[in-house]
Parts: C-alpha cells; structure tokens; sequence
C-alpha cells in the first residue's frame, strides 16, 4: 500500500473477519495495530479475547465495557421511538456501530493512532455506519477498510489464510455463516441463510428456545417506564443493562423475539438477516401501551410518521447527523408523560398487552362507556360527521352534473 500508515485501531471481535485483518493490517502496512474491543454484552464470546488478539499480532488490546452507555444512550433513545425497520429489524446492530466508532476514535486520539479500521464487507451497512461515525467525529483520519482492497474474495479465502498462520476462527467452510451479538440482540448472515427458502437450524439460536419448546404455562410480568425509559420490572428498580438483561432471560425463555428477515441494505442489495431480540420485541410492544393511554392522539400520529424515517436514519448510519439529532429531540419531548405500569402476557412467542395504568392517563371511562352516562352528547355527532362529510358530499353532487 502506498499511504504511509503510522499506528492503527482496529475494531475488533475475535471472529474470523477482524482476526485475518489484524493480521492482514500488520503485514501489509509494517506499523502497530492496537485492537479495541467493545463490550457490548457478547459474554462467552469475549473470553480469552486479549490473548488470542496479541497472539495473532496486536501491539495493545483495549476492552472497554460499554454495556451501561449502550443501553441508556443508544437502545433506549430508540425505544422512546418505538424505532424499527421494515417492520421487522428493531436495529440491534445499527445502533452497536456508532458507540463502537465513536469509542475508536477516542482511543484513536489517545493513543496518537493516525487510522482505525473494521471488518465490515464492501457489500454491507457496516461500512457505512462505521465511516459516517468516524468522519463526523474525526474527518482527518484515516480509514481503512481492507474488505475493499484486497485480494480475498469470501470468508473461504479468509479462513485458509486464518490456517496458515494459525490463527484460530470460530467458522468452518462448512458452516461459514457469521453472527453479531450484543446485549439487545443477536443477528445471523450469510453462508447457508442465503437461500431464502431454507428454514434456520434450531441449535444456530442462542438467546432464545423455539416457541414449540416454551413452557405450556404463561408468564405474567409488570413493566414500569418513566419518560419514555423502562425503570423497573415486577416492582423492582433496575439498572438499563440488568433490565434488559432480564427481560432478554424472560422473553428468550418464552421463546420471543425471532425475526426472519429480507431487508433491504443501504447499499442497493437485498438481504436476509436472521435475529433474536427477546426483551426489546417486548419493550417495544410495552412501551406503545403506556404511550397509548398517555400520548396525545395528534402527537402520536405526528411521531409515527417520522418513525420510518428515523429507523432509516439509523439503519443508514446516521447516529451522528444533524437530522437524526432533531428528530431525537422531538420524540424525546413527546416521553414526558410516556410513564406508567404494563401488565405483558409471555406465551409461547407471543407477548400481549394484557394491562395498563399511569398517573398521567388520558383515558377516562367516563366519556368511553358504551353505558348511560351525562358527560357526552351522541347528538353532537351528527355535526360533527356532517361536516367532516361536506367535500364527500359536494364532490358526489359536482361529479353527478
């Protein structure tokens, strides 16, 4: 390569793509690779993670625990959206990328590091999450996406590389595809989910059981949010990591949460993505219960329309732009009466709205009552359905001339 390269940071997570290219970085561009590694909640994955990454050539590993950041300035900003893409993506991944870039470039700057680096593919929304992080934070640096240039072309090519320096991966030629896990989901690509028609192997899942395999006997939880935030659970005050934490035990043990997906990338191409996400199917599905009895009607229609949008903000990569930033402060605004306790039913996949109440409710059962009551006049409807009925009627009568 012809750009002189002082010292990298690779994001790096042990798997088969970031441990070719730590080794990859080091031999082509003659210079210390420092591997960050964010701990996002993969668990097992992150054993051992330092030694194998200075036996396979880093100079330094950085491991930073995020998992508190994670929750409470990225996962739950998108929960008090309700925020999720194409109907099914509740965007486990896409909100990962820019705390992880954003912690880069920290380390980047701490370290007198001149370039970062990823794992992301040309071919994927990664590289696009990761760049725009790092180019709206630090757009001197210098980026290096070794998917883009050079010479390998599929997890093939990397996994005989990987055996010829010893480098151990935990991915086979026989069972190439790859995962992503943090502490709101986990997502399976690639390899053998790319034939769109062929069912997931049960024992590829690991936060959840199949909803054939839950328990016969519903589960019955209260869920407690204020401002828009999930704060406790059964009555009990949570920290954001240890709630949802819990609430990924109780959906995945209620086998919630599995989506199976055709998306489209940002990049032109369609995708299938496989995901768990067991306690966000169920924040999600509770928090628009309180909003139901605490939010405006007008204001409610005004956020869900911008809903799409915003999950496209972030699926696309834009955390960090100015559009997103608005738009986060105007859902934010509309939390401050989103507080409240839901009553959610867990069964076999499913998870139902069962009760609601909040101090800040808007429903009175005086006016919805479909018994006697003094406080509403049903005459008054027939104005009101008249006049909204006017344009309907004066075009019938235009049309008829």
């Amino acid at each position: 390569m012809s750009e002189e390269i002082k010292k990298i940071v690779l994001a790096y997570s042990g798997g088969l793509d970031t441990s070719v290219i730590l080794a990859w970085l080091k031999e082509t561009y003659k210079c210390p690779v420092i591997a960050y590694v964010a701990d996002l909640g993969q668990g097992d994955e992150l054993k051992d993670i330092e030694k194998k990454a200075i036996e396979t050539g880093a100079e330094e590993v950085i491991i930073e625990d995020l998992k508190e950041e994670f929750v409470k300035d990225f996962v739950w900003p998108a929960l008090r959206a309700n925020a999720i893409y194409e109907s099914g993506y509740l965007l486990g991944t896409s909100l990962a990328r820019p705390l992880i870039a954003m912690k880069q470039v920290e380390a980047a700057r701490r370290l007198g590091a001149d370039a970062v680096s990823h794992g992301a593919t040309g071919k994927g929304n990664d590289q696009v999450r990761f760049e725009m992080a790092y180019i709206a934070l630090e757009p001197a640096i210098k980026i290096i996406a070794p998917w883009r240039i050079w010479n390998f072309q599929g997890r093939n090519d990397l996994i005989d590389y990987a055996r010829s320096r010893n480098i151990p991966v935990p991915a086979s030629k026989e069972k190439p595809y790859s995962s992503d896990r943090n502490l709101l989901h986990v997502s399976f690509e690639g390899g053998i989910l790319e034939d769109t028609w062929k069912e997931p192997e049960e024992e590829m899942f690991v936060m959840t059981v199949s909803p054939e395999a839950a328990p016969d006997k519903a589960t019955y939880i209260e869920i407690e949010f204020e401002k828009g935030n999930p704060i406790a659970v059964d009555g009990r005050s949570m920290s954001p990591v240890n709630l949802l934490t819990h609430m990924n035990e109780l959906g995945g043990e209620n086998g919630i949460g599995r989506v199976d997906l055709v998306e489209n990338r940002y990049v032109g191409m369609k995708s299938r993505g496989v995901y768990e996400t067991p306690g966000g199917t169920i924040l999600r599905v509770a928090h628009q219960a309180v909003e139901s009895i605490t939010m405006d009607r007008e204001v409610m229609h005004i956020r869900d329309g911008l809903v799409p949008r915003y999950a496209e903000m972030i699926y696309n990569g834009y955390w960090f732009s100015p559009e997103r930033e608005m738009l986060q402060s105007l859902i934010d605004n509309t939390q401050k009466n989103v507080t409240g306790i839901v009553r959610m039913k867990l069964y076999k996949g499913n998870c139902v709205t069962v009760g609601r109440k909040s101090d800040h409710t808007l429903y009175d059962p005086d006016y919805a009552t479909f018994e006697g009551e003094d406080v509403y006049n049903q005459k008054d409807a027939e104005g009101f359905i008249r006049l909204n009925a006017l344009r309907l009627k004066i075009a019938n009568l235009m049309g008829r001339k």
